[in-house]
């Protein structure tokens, strides 16, 4: 299939440490590392066990070094899944272990995905994280040095981490700032079971809710998000394994589409779900029977929703109407 009549593919829900490929990983740590240390699968019991994969790759999160070279190996493997503009996120407080500022965390892995973005010719954007079990002054001074990259690659905020723990509640006055300082942003909620997270977030200024999946019959709640075009990330095999949904047949894919709401698809973490976007694509189509116009609205839909410039906005919507003559 040619790039002409390939449909584009965004990803805009992708951990960057969740997905560092074996290779990175074994280069910056200088050692070997079993594929089981890195990867979930279906067996998976919760999100618990499944963020217990994160601890190897953010060994490698800690130098400019390794920073640099993440953001570099992030966009190599998008580029072998075609995708034409990724959102990468992580939390820089994640990385400060030896001393770096977020200044010099977001330069390092800028420079690194700038890189990736010359050489493969992919769009990017960055969503800085901030933490739920981190302090409000923590998070809260990392989010105003992000904020000085905003339009320099950095295209959002974003609220991860152990939602059942630290609900969205607890965050409100956080994102009441981020909004104040008009930076666009998402959060994840909606992944533990909690609908009042979702409406929470889309209450504080949220225009993206990642998972999304306490949604699920839901009447009121959807109507909610689908007035004010919420987009809604969802991450179908990493939901499987963090058990988002108890029994696969119980996954909304369906009744969010047939809702109208701004569904688009995404890896979630690429290395930690062995997963790609082709993959999430056939999965849906497999067990969901997701049809080809399908997937055609949610590419539209991710276009739409994303955290990118007019022009890049632009250059996605070309290929999208080449795609389709």
């Amino acid at each position: 299939m040619t790039e002409q009549n390939r449909l584009p593919r965004l990803d805009l829900h992708c951990h960057l440490d969740g997905s560092l490929s074996q290779g990175c990983i074994e280069e910056l740590l200088g050692r070997s590392v079993k594929p089981e240390e890195l990867q979930a699968d279906m067996e998976c019991q919760s999100l618990a066990e499944y963020l217990e994969k994160f601890e190897i790759p953010l060994e490698c999160l800690q130098t400019e070094k390794g920073l640099e070279r993440a953001g570099y190996d992030f966009m190599k493997n998008a580029a072998l899944d075609h995708v034409s503009y990724i959102e990468a996120r992580f939390a820089p407080l994640l990385s400060t272990q030896e001393g770096l500022s977020t200044e010099r965390i977001l330069e390092a892995v800028l420079k690194g995905m700038e890189q990736g973005k010359t050489e493969f010719g992919i769009d990017y954007g960055v969503i800085v994280c901030a933490m739920r079990h981190e302090s409000e002054g923590a998070n809260r001074r990392m989010l105003k040095a992000a904020r000085e990259f905003l339009g320099n690659g950095v295209c959002a905020a974003d609220l991860a981490g152990n939602e059942a723990a630290f609900p969205m509640s607890l965050f409100m006055e956080l994102f009441g700032e981020v909004r104040r300082l008009e930076m666009p942003f998402t959060i994840h909620a909606g992944e533990c079971g909690s609908v009042q997270n979702i409406l929470d977030a889309v209450q504080c200024g949220a225009s993206r809710i990642g998972h999304g999946i306490a949604l699920r019959g839901q009447k009121e709640a959807i109507a909610f998000c689908r007035d004010r075009q919420i987009g809604i990330e969802m991450c179908p095999l990493s939901n499987m394994q963090t058990k988002a949904v108890k029994d696969p047949a119980e996954y909304p894919i369906q009744e969010f589409l047939n809702a109208n709401l701004l569904v688009t698809v995404n890896t979630d973490n690429r290395t930690v779900s062995q997963t790609t976007l082709e993959k999430e694509f056939a999965f849906l189509r497999e067990q969901y029977a997701v049809t080809r116009e399908q997937e055609v609205q949610m590419t539209k839909n991710a276009i739409e929703a994303a955290f990118a410039s007019d022009a890049v906005k632009e250059r996605l919507w070309k290929k999208m109407y080449t795609f389709e003559k």
